[in-house]
């Protein structure tokens, strides 16, 4: 099937059924599967094509974003192809292989004391763009209502389309809060009885009022509660250890065949919790095993 662009085939990924560690109720988009190797791929192109097509964003312009890697990668992935620069300010402790992607993809890094948190990222970042307003356009997905609005037009409509409507509970971490809030309000604008499960993990619990801590679950976590995110969305909050995280991850490889990142099992973690075999329990396996293998997490 040729394509003009590998921006083409973000999105429209499967929806897998667990049958082994499962029911067989609980079904996973494999975001994975997108061309930059996760869910942000559809965030990344959905801002860039809007801040473009709306004159935010020019020729000469730098895109510059605070992430912990996922989303950089999808801005250097989108960024490419039409003629931006992106520069990605991260929290120190992120992955090599995130680094290393983003810089294999004509990227920059800037690292910042992973204690500081993403919110440090985000400083950093508006303190560059203060500097030199006229030279980047700051992303800033915790705050851009695009990051919400990919999902609710985009994520959301597939998974409905995906389960036939079928759905009980929907489950996403807490990360820059677009796939909760997007897909979240989507499904309960189709059918107002479907619940929202938020996970964050135990040492980083902001929605439950404690202080942020370190973690080993990359991409969620982030030590505050992002403002794109309506807390009222929510019924459920579960906090997942490192521990369940990391074992459930690599259950996800080894009964269901899925090289999925830790985030991915924190979701699903939380997801069998809920498994009674009636609900029918939808999540996202959010990034790939990949850019984990140079730590401890697999």
């Amino acid at each position: 099937m040729p394509v003009s662009s590998i921006l083409d085939v973000i999105g429209n990924v499967p929806m897998v059924i667990l049958r082994r560690m499962s029911s067989g109720k609980v079904f996973a988009k494999a975001e994975f599967l997108n061309p930059g190797g996760s869910i942000k791929d559809r965030v990344a192109k959905f801002i860039l094509d809007k801040a473009v097509e709306e004159g935010r964003l020019r020729p000469g312009m730098v895109v510059i974003e605070a992430t912990s890697g996922n989303t950089g990668i999808g801005l250097c992935l989108a960024g490419v192809q039409s003629g931006f620069a992106v520069v990605c300010v991260m929290p120190d402790n992120v992955s090599e292989e995130r680094k290393r992607i983003i810089e294999a993809l004509g990227g920059e890094t800037i690292l910042i004391p992973a204690k500081e948190n993403l919110s440090g990222c985000v400083k950093k970042m508006q303190e560059m763009a203060k500097l030199e307003p006229d030279k980047y356009f700051v992303v800033n997905q915790f705050q851009n209502p695009d990051n919400t609005r990919a999902h609710y037009l985009q994520t959301g409509p597939e998974i409905w389309q995906d389960t036939g409507g079928e759905i009980d509970i929907f489950v996403a971490g807490i990360g820059s809060g677009g796939t909760l809030q997007g897909v979240g309000q989507y499904l309960k604008d189709q059918k107002p009885e479907i619940k929202i499960a938020a996970v964050e993990p135990r040492n980083a619990t902001s929605l439950l009022g404690r202080e942020p801590g370190l973690h080993q679950i990359q991409g969620i976590g982030d030590g505050f509660v992002p403002e794109v995110l309506d807390v009222g969305l929510i019924d459920m909050v579960f906090s997942v250890s490192d521990k369940d995280a990391i074992d459930t991850t690599r259950r996800l490889a080894r009964e269901e065949g899925l090289l999925v990142g830790t985030s991915s099992g924190a979701n699903i973690f939380a997801a069998l919790q809920m498994d009674n075999g009636k609900n029918r329990i939808v999540t996202v396996l959010p990034d790939r095993a990949e850019r984990y293998f140079s730590t401890a997490l697999l």
